[in-house]
């Protein structure tokens, strides 16, 4: 089935609506319920609007509603519109406001208002009532269903709802100085600035009032207590109470009192106060002694206590010295005695004599201070001076190390280099991966720890003294070809060319076929013809010649090369009685992807015609440029030469 949007079944519902069907039993148009349902509520809408319509109409045009007085389905809602614009015309007429706020339902008092407001239904408040009626807007509608709110409101982004304006927060209030704006739903109130103070609170009439925290449960009373209300305030009164001679804490704790302490003299001249749990005691006054002397035996006179000889050991380790009432301390080095707290105390030698003591760093000790040194040095056998630590003899650097002065340096051989991550560790340096990497072997670059080498292909070439160029192996003079009796064998980059050639009739050959041919060579066949071959006589072609050349692929191409210069004997500024005056130089086969060009220029006076590579080509390559060399006189032309280069490109560009 083709997919039907909930928009189509709405619009499907609509016309039927329109066309007064019974919107309980429409045509489905898909087998979705949520398309059912869309269908149905979206006709229903439409009879429902047209309803409202007509009894809005009849209360206009009538001014009753009698005729609708059967209260079926079909006319309830029609009365219903009816009934409630003539309420709003009835509070219209009788100057009673339209935001009335009687209960007769939202969708009544939406018509009742939209009647009220413009006393008499125009088209625009028609389709202004529908829009209330549909309950599409909070508060009013303004016509096109455009959503508006009530004074002290905002319309929110989606255009339907309304939220309140903080009129205090946006200044809009009217509020005189001394008054606090206060915002409320839909409005704000200004009221006289009062500052009651902790335990009040503000009234409407701006009185202060006290704050009952016990009836209002806001006291912090713990279950023990009972909470007794104060003007401003509270008091939390324990549940227990304690008997005589005790007091009550916070917590309801019953605590001793010390009677001794808390009254004045409670007890008589010649006898001292003793507290006891819950009262005191009177006991007559005996011999005090002050701190270091205690009675004798029969209790009538002081004696020096011998702290010296007490089962405590006031010096703890260092040497006593009793004294009448008291006792000193012989200090062991190190320690100084505390007149006050009466122990021998730690000296900070450290804190006394900064820098002198330690070269490096001081730690004090009990009774002494310990010298220690910073990183890469170590304690010198005096104990306070430091030396040099040779950090190298324990072997930190994985290639080489070199001691310096309270510190190491690690260093690499050459083709390794130091991490950057801990400083120590030899890292292999990829000279094939370096920015000249490419240039290091003319070939292919092999990296290996510490070091590099070069290749070449496979066959053809060789590796050059130097490690790093390929060296072209020429296999015609080593003997390495197997070109046989009747070729000649000339070398290419990278390989060699069996090369045989025999000239076409009427042409005889010049010179004799060697087995090797080199670059400069050329092969010529000059033309021989019979005193009776009139044809060969007439033939303009005097002679056919074959050169070879050799190139690599040139991988930096910037400007054409000149790779086969043709030489004639032709001034270049002859005259008409001494023959030939100009030539004429031509590409006529071979010339792949137009790489080629032939040129003419003058040197040493004479005609030369300059053969160049003038665009890349990626070997291997092989073909033939068959040149012409034209000689133009007066009469036209006078003969021509045929120069066959044979050109081979190597795949590769050394």
């Amino acid at each position: 089935d083709t997919q039907i949007s909930i928009e189509e079944c709405c619009k499907d519902g609509q016309k039927r609506g329109n066309d007064n069907q019974d919107c309980a039993a429409l045509p489905l148009i898909s087998g979705s319920a949520t398309c059912r349902i869309v269908q149905e509520q979206c006709c229903v809408t439409v009879l429902e609007d047209k309803m409202c319509t007509t009894g809005i109409n009849m209360a206009k045009d009538q001014g009753a509603c009698d005729s609708l007085f059967t209260n079926t389905c079909e006319t309830k809602t029609t009365k219903m519109c009816c009934d409630c614009c003539l309420l709003g015309k009835a509070a219209q007429e009788n100057g009673i406001p339209c935001d009335h706020n009687l209960s007769v339902g939202y969708q009544c008092s939406l018509v009742s208002r939209a009647c009220c407001v413009d006393g008499a239904l125009n088209n625009q408040t028609f389709l202004t009532c529908l829009c209330c009626f549909l309950g599409k807007c909070a508060h009013r509608c303004v016509g096109n269903d455009t959503c508006s709110c009530f004074k002290g409101y905002k319309l929110k982004p989606d255009g339907k709802s309304c939220e309140d304006i903080n009129e205090c927060l946006l200044g809009a209030s009217n509020c005189r100085g001394g008054e606090r704006c206060i915002n409320t739903e839909g409005s704000f109130r200004c009221q006289r600035e009062v500052s009651c103070g902790t335990g009040y609170e503000l009234t409407d009439n701006n009185n202060c009032k006290d704050i009952d925290e016990c009836e209002t449960g806001i006291h912090n009373c713990g279950p023990e207590f009972e909470c007794q209300n104060t003007q401003g305030s509270f008091r939390c009164l324990p549940k227990v109470k304690c008997g005589a001679g005790f007091i009550q804490d916070a917590l309801g704790n019953c605590i001793d009192i010390n009677e001794c302490v808390s009254q004045t003299g409670p007890c008589h001249r010649g006898q001292v106060c003793i507290n006891t749990v819950g009262s005191y005691t009177c006991q007559r006054n005996s011999v005090n002694c002050g701190r270091g002397y205690h009675l004798n035996e029969e209790g009538t006179r002081c004696i020096d206590i011998d702290e010296c000889k007490g089962p405590e050991q006031v010096c703890a380790g260092h040497g006593c010295i009793n004294l009448l009432g008291s006792y000193r301390c012989e200090c062991e080095p190190g320690y100084n005695f505390n007149s006050i707290s009466r122990v021998c105390e730690d000296v900070n030698e450290c804190r006394h004599y900064p820098g002198r003591l330690c070269a490096h760093k001081c730690e004090n000790t009990l009774g002494s201070y310990k010298c220690s040194c910073t990183t890469g040095f170590k304690l010198a056998v005096d104990g306070r001076n430091c030396d040099d630590l040779n950090e190298c003899e324990s072997k930190p650097c994985s290639q080489e190390c070199a001691n310096v002065y309270g510190s190491y340096q690690c260093y690499c051989r050459r083709g390794y280099q130091l991490s950057d991550i801990d400083g120590m560790t030899c890292e292999d340096i990829d000279e094939c991966a370096l920015p000249t990497g490419g240039h290091i072997c003319s070939y292919r670059c092999h990296n290996t720890p510490g070091s590099f080498h070069c290749s070449c292909p496979t066959s053809g070439y060789t590796l050059a003294v130097n490690g790093r160029s390929c060296q072209d192996i020429d296999e015609c003079l080593t003997g390495r070809h197997t070109c046989t009796e009747n070729q000649s064998c000339f070398n290419v980059q990278g390989g060699f060319r069996c090369l045989s050639f025999e000239c076409p009739s009427n042409y005889r050959r010049v010179g004799e076929t060697t087995a090797r041919l080199e670059r400069s060579d050329t092969i010529r066949c000059m033309k021989s013809c019979q005193p009776t071959d009139i044809a060969c006589v007439l033939d303009t072609t005097h002679s056919i010649s074959h050169t070879f050349i050799s190139l690599p692929t040139f991988r930096e191409f910037t400007r054409p090369e000149e790779i086969v210069f043709l030489r004639t004997t032709v001034p270049a500024y002859g005259t008409y009685h001494l023959g030939s005056y100009d030539v004429k130089f031509d590409i006529l086969e071979g010339n792949v992807e137009n790489a080629f060009d032939i040129i003419k220029r003058i040197e040493n006076g004479l005609y030369v015609g300059v053969v160049r590579q003038v665009k890349p080509l990626i070997g291997p390559v092989t073909t033939i440029l068959k040149l012409s060399m034209r000689n133009l006189n007066t009469q036209g032309d006078s003969g021509q030469n045929i120069i066959n280069v044979h050109v081979f490109v190597s795949e590769f560009w050394f």
